[in-house]
């Protein structure tokens, strides 16, 4: 018992300390005293189910790894991880895609903790055209395929600008997951060179600094500009519905809104 109690509050302190709060301020938000609270740390007191639970609704911890800390403590995983493909998560699948393609024409995607493809709409599929084959081989992993130079980074005007975002936003939810793989996946794209030795450009003041456009050339419509928006299920009790984000993008001018919308209609076949 001793050892168990001692590796949760071992994975305690470790999240409280990635989310840099004191014993005080997580034993005020939890409702308990603070001695408690360092007993459950340093392993003097075992936690209830319900105790880790709501410390771990206190420190935002992924489900995944909630269920790792009730493991460790000799209880049963609470929250079910289901492949999207499991009856059960059949009207969470319906709510993905209706998202999806009424997004239209504009493109979304949806993606899974580690940014590997899992839907997109149909007018995701023109803006990849000359992207490397191997880029686009299942599990399609779209932070690799936006940042590699054979992928969209050879083509994205402002890459300077997009690049520092798209790590920034990474280097975040490693903090906030503390996802091997996210983090894997962060040293690798940190380590793609810049396509052609591209200078940077002056960053665009269009928006304020409220937001970074995405802007993508294209051989028949010139530069595309984008505004994205992430979207994520609300109050998920499965871990895989909690891992999934939807991406949408905006057009951020008339003349991209206007290329979409040719595009939509040349995919129906009425442009």
């Amino acid at each position: 018992m001793t050892r168990t109690a001692s590796a949760v509050g071992d994975h305690l302190r470790d999240w409280r300390q990635r989310r840099r709060m004191s014993q005080l301020d997580l034993a005020l938000e939890a409702e308990i005293s603070t001695r408690h609270l360092s007993f459950v740390e340093t392993g003097r007191a075992q936690p209830s189910r319900d105790m880790l639970l709501r410390l771990a609704d206190q420190l935002e911890i992924p489900l995944r790894e909630r269920n790792v800390i009730l493991v460790a403590a000799g209880f049963a995983p609470v929250f079910p991880q289901r492949s999207l493909d499991d009856p059960e998560l059949a009207a969470a699948r319906r709510a993905v895609e209706l998202i999806l393609t009424a997004h239209e024409p504009f493109p979304a995607l949806a993606v899974d903790r580690q940014w590997n493809l899992v839907s997109a709409n149909r007018m995701v599929g023109p803006l990849l055209q000359g992207i490397d084959a191997d880029l686009l081989t299942p599990p399609l992993n779209v932070i690799r395929l936006s940042l590699h130079p054979r992928g969209l980074a050879r083509r994205t005007a402002n890459l300077h600008e997009w690049r520092a975002h798209i790590l920034e936003r990474l280097r975040r939810e490693v903090e906030l997951t503390a996802d091997a793989g996210l983090a894997a996946l962060l040293t690798e794209v940190r380590a793609y060179p810049i396509p052609g030795g591209r200078a940077p450009r002056k960053p665009s003041d269009e928006f304020a600094g409220v937001a970074i456009p995405f802007q993508l050339n294209t051989e028949d419509r010139g530069v595309l500009s984008f505004l994205s928006a992430t979207t994520v299920f609300g109050t998920p009790v499965d871990v895989t519905l909690s891992e999934l984000t939807l991406e949408t993008f905006f057009p951020a001018d008339a003349a991209t809104a206007r290329a979409l919308r040719a595009m939509a209609a040349g995919l129906d076949g009425s442009g």
